[in-house]
């Protein structure tokens, strides 16, 4: 699995989210259609891991976590830039989303869960905040932000 393939993936997601306020609606769209059991979830799954374990993805390490943008924000992505995280039972720094974040939590060990949530979306709209910790085991957290903007604290 390649880059080219998450970018392909995430490209067909996000145009299916373009015009869509960041809030518990679209939280609720993304986990009914795109949620843990669908192809869209497994497949984007499966690509991360590979990226990981293949090195392309996750292939910076700061305080303990393991990240990195792999997409700046793109026409083709509806603006959104792409990062990815790999955290194991930790807390990360306390940032602010100007523009909202949308998060795919996918546990690898343990019973982990990214700000209390398993295996799914979670949504932070406009101007929200929060140190995102994963308590639990280890899990890759893929967040899109619009216009890649995040502010840390």
């Amino acid at each position: 699995m390649t880059a080219e393939q998450l970018r392909s993936q995430v490209a067909a997601l996000a145009s299916q989210m373009a015009g869509r306020p960041l809030d518990r609606s679209l939280a609720d769209w993304l986990n009914t259609e795109h949620g843990p059991a669908s192809d869209t979830f497994r497949q984007l799954q499966a690509t991360c891991e590979a990226g990981v374990r293949d090195g392309w993805l996750c292939n910076r390490e700061g305080g303990g976590i393991r990240y990195g943008r792999i997409f700046k924000p793109a026409d083709d992505l509806q603006g959104y830039s792409v990062d990815v995280v790999d955290m194991d039972s930790i807390v990360g720094p306390q940032h602010v989303h100007p523009n909202g974040e949308i998060d795919m939590v996918m546990p690898l060990a343990g019973d982990a869960k990214f700000d209390g949530h398993g295996a799914g979306w979670v949504v932070y709209g406009p101007g929200s905040q929060h140190a995102p910790t994963v308590q639990g085991g280890r899990a890759l957290v893929l967040y899109l932000l619009p216009a890649g903007e995040i502010k840390f604290l």
